[in-house]
């Protein structure tokens, strides 16, 4: 190749690479011009997601969800063995029933001991007026004395009885009630509407207590976490309106809102653009998308999409035409 070729050669390539950065500055100064009082923030679709745990251990008897099942709050996701706690509430539902019977022993015994009591208090009258007209001896009177001091004794032991039957009947019910709580939490219920996200354990495996069983991830509580700077940040408040553009669905403009705004500055994360950008401070704004557009848009809930979050920093500003809702929910 003579050098005449490669001089042409090279001055097409020094024009073309001007004519890419001249486009480039012209795009940028055009958007810049667009979203004047927007500001933009890169970032990936999250969701709240709830962990389904084992609050106590126990060998895992069956899970009914699978990955990507639709569930509701209350609905039972999955048990853990039960035998075991089957046998200690009814060993208490029988210790119930057995304090209840030694209560109405000690009822009985403290009738009984009343009407000794009575018996002796009459016996007593009796004996001091015999006493008083010298009929009997001072020996006999002290007799019928202490036989009512016995029997209000025996009569205080009979209700002490009764108090610790009694005592012990509450006792036996918290337990079987205990029990009976232990047995609800071996069922393990949704807390949310949600969609399963993970299974993360198989019936048969020996659980510890707080051990994962499954991810339920909220559809309804989505939302992508970007980086602002100071100066931007400064403008922001929370609840200014906000949109995020998919990286898969360039398209489709969906509303949002800001709903976190960090109170202090922070390094933006090592995943974040270059090692410059990372070393600036920034501020975390959380951005959720709207609840009732994802509830008619249930295939946006799902977590790692890319995208641009484009929130509102001056209230007054307009949204430029290709930021207009596409959905009004």
């Amino acid at each position: 190749m003579t050098k005449s070729k490669k001089r042409i050669i090279t001055i097409i390539a020094i024009v073309a690479v001007i004519g890419l950065i001249a486009s480039y500055i012209k795009e940028m100064m055009q958007s810049s011009d667009i979203l004047e009082g927007i500001a933009t923030g890169n970032g990936r679709i999250e969701a709240t997601e709830v962990d389904i745990t084992a609050k106590l251990g126990g060998r895992l008897a069956e899970v009914m969800v699978k990955e990507g099942d639709t569930v509701k709050v209350d609905q039972v996701l999955a048990q853990i063995d039960t035998k075991e706690l089957d046998a200690q509430l009814r060993r208490a539902e029988a210790e119930v029933r057995r304090v209840r019977q030694q209560r109405s022993v000690a009822v009985a015994v403290i009738a009984q001991r009343k009407s000794e009591l009575s018996l002796a208090k009459k016996d007593l009258e009796r004996t001091e007026g015999l006493y008083e007209n010298d009929s009997i001896s001072l020996e006999e009177l002290q007799r019928d004395e202490t036989a009512v001091e016995t029997a209000k004794a025996t009569l205080a032991a009979a209700q002490a009885q009764l108090s610790n039957a009694e005592a012990a009947i509450e006792a036996a019910i918290a337990n079987t009630e205990l029990l009976k709580a232990q047995l609800e939490d071996k069922l393990l219920k949704a807390p949310i509407n949600g969609r399963v996200l993970y299974r993360l354990a198989e019936p048969g495996e020996v659980l510890a207590s707080g051990g994962k069983v499954l991810t339920v991830l909220d559809p309804l509580d989505v939302y992508m976490t970007v980086f602002l700077p100071i100066r931007q940040a400064a403008r922001l408040v929370v609840g200014a309106d906000a949109r995020i553009v998919l990286d898969g669905m360039p398209d489709l403009v969906i509303p949002a809102r800001v709903s976190f705004v960090a109170p202090r500055a922070q390094f933006t994360p090592k995943e974040v653009e270059t090692r410059t950008e990372r070393e600036k401070l920034m501020f975390r704004i959380k951005v959720q998308l709207n609840t009732e557009y994802l509830a008619s848009h249930t295939e946006l809930s799902k977590t790692g999409v890319p995208g641009v979050a484009y929130v509102r920093l001056d209230q007054q500003a307009e949204w430029p035409g290709q930021f207009q809702l596409n959905h009004k929910p």
